[in-house]
C-alpha cells in the first residue's frame, strides 16, 4: 500500500473554475468527519500486510476542519493501519485559513507538508476566479508558515484571460522569493457547468488562449528549472528530495485508498470511487455499508493508464515493461503509433524510456490519447 488520500468535501465559496466535488454548506462537517473516520475503520483489511507512506488530506478544502478534527482522522490511520516511521502527511490549505495560531496548531502536528491554494499574487486574478483569499493574505500565510514548514508547495494558475508574460513571470518570480521548495501550476482549464464556463458563454470572461498558456508553461519550465527545480510531471516542479510522495504514488500505479465523499481508489487490478453526493455517502457510512463503485481493468486500460502518466513524467514509458506486463503486440502497436511523433521531435526514446522532448511536454495528454490502444 503506498498511501492514504482523505477528501474533505467542503468550501468557504465556490472557485469559478472548479468542477471537483464540494459544498459550500459546512452545517455537517462534524458528521463528515465521524463518517470519513468510520470508513477509514470499514477499509484497513484493504492495507492488511502493507505499509502506509502517505496520507494525504485533499479537497475541497481541507484546511476548513479545525485542527483537532484533523487530528482525529490521522490518529484513526494511525489506530488502524500500519504507518512507517516518518510518513508525507499533506494538507492543503488555502492561505485565508492559514492564521497565525492555525499555523502554530498545524506545526504541532503530524502535518509536515503544506498544499496552499495561492493561484495568483494579483489582486485582479484572485477576483476573477472568486477565490476566498486576497494577494496580502496569500503573502503573509508564506512568510509565517516558511517559518514552521519546511516542505511546503503553492498552486499557480497559467493561461489566465489578460495575463502577460511579463504578469506571469512576477507570479513565478513572487512564489520564488519566499524559498518554496515544491510549485505545482496548471492552465486554467474550462469545465462544463462551472461559473467559469458560463461567465465565458456571457461574454463576461475572455475564454483562455491556447497560445497564451503554451507560451506561460515555457516561462514556467524555464524559470524553475533555472531556479534548481524538476519539472517531474508536466505540471509539478520540485526542488531534490521535494518531490510529492503522494502523487509520484499515483504516477507509479503504487496502490492507494480514497476516503470520502468522490474519493478514488486503486489496488493494481481495479479502481473504485465512492458516490459524489455528501448526503447519500453519510447515510451510507452511517449503515457501515460502502457507497462505491468498482471496475475490473482490463489490461488495455492498465496500458492505456502506463502510457498516460508515464508520458506526464521523468521517469517516462519503459519499453521494456510494456513487453513483460502487456505483450509484444502492444509494444508493436506503440511503435507504430510513435514514429510520427519520433519524426516531428515531440518524443525520443533513450536507455529503452520513452518521453516527450522539451517541445513536446505541452502537448504530452494529446501524445498520449493517440497512443491508447483501442479494443
Amino acid at each position: 500500500m503506498s498511501g492514504i488520500y482523505i477528501h474533505i468535501p467542503f468550501c468557504k465559496q465556490a472557485c469559478h473554475y472548479c468542477d471537483f466535488h464540494f459544498s459550500t454548506s459546512i452545517k455537517k462537517a462534524d458528521q463528515m468527519v465521524l463518517a470519513l473516520a468510520n470508513e477509514i475503520r470499514l477499509r484497513k483489511s484493504e492495507s492488511a500486510n502493507e505499509n502506509i507512506e502517505t496520507i494525504y488530506f485533499g479537497g475541497g478544502t481541507p484546511s476548513v476542519l479545525n485542527t483537532d478534527e484533523i487530528n482525529f482522522l490521522i490518529a484513526t490511520v494511525y489506530e488502524n493501519y500500519t504507518v512507517i516511521d516518518n510518513p508525507e502527511i499533506t494538507l492543503e490549505a488555502n492561505p485565508d485559513d492559514l492564521s497565525s495560531e492555525r499555523i502554530l496548531e498545524l506545526a504541532k502536528s503530524k502535518i509536515n507538508r503544506l498544499s496552499i491554494g495561492i493561484q495568483s499574487f494579483f489582486e485582479e486574478d484572485l477576483q476573477m476566479m472568486n477565490r476566498a483569499h486576497n494577494s496580502a493574505e496569500a503573502k503573509r500565510c508564506l512568510e509565517e508558515a516558511t517559518q514552521y514548514f519546511e516542505n511546503i508547495s503553492l498552486d499557480l494558475i497559467y493561461g489566465i484571460p489578460g495575463m502577460s508574460n511579463e504578469k506571469w513571470k512576477q507570479n513565478i518570480e513572487t512564489a520564488l522569493s519566499f524559498g518554496i521548495p515544491h510549485i505545482s501550476s496548471y492552465a486554467l482549464t474550462v469545465e462544463p457547468k462551472t461559473a467559469l464556463k458560463k461567465l465565458i458563454q456571457t461574454g463576461k470572461i475572455s475564454e483562455p488562449n491556447d497560445e497564451v498558456a503554451s507560451a506561460h508553461f515555457m516561462i514556467l519550465v524555464e524559470t524553475l528549472e533555472a531556479h534548481g527545480f524538476t519539472q517531474y510531471e508536466l505540471s509539478n516542479f520540485g526542488k531534490e528530495n521535494y518531490f510529492s510522495k503522494n502523487n509520484s504514488s499515483y504516477w507509479l500505479g503504487k496502490k492507494y485508498i480514497g476516503i470520502g465523499p468522490s474519493a478514488h481508489s486503486y489496488d493494481g487490478i481495479s479502481r473504485s470511487w465512492n458516490i459524489a453526493n455528501n448526503r447519500l455517502y453519510l447515510k451510507s457510512i452511517q449503515e457501515n455499508q460502502l457507497p462505491n463503485e468498482v471496475e475490473i481493468l482490463s489490461l488495455t486500460d492498465r496500458y492505456n493508464e502506463y502510457i498516460m502518466t508515464g508520458l506526464r513524467t521523468i521517469w517516462g514509458v519503459d519499453l521494456n515493461r510494456i513487453v513483460s506486463e502487456f505483450g509484444d503486440c502492444y509494444l508493436d502497436y506503440l511503435m507504430q503509433q510513435t514514429q510520427k511523433y519520433l519524426d516531428d521531435d515531440l518524443v525520443f526514446i533513450e536507455n529503452d524510456l520513452l518521453k516527450p522532448t522539451k517541445k513536446g511536454k505541452f502537448l504530452t495528454d494529446g501524445i498520449a490519447s493517440d497512443l491508447f490502444f483501442l479494443n
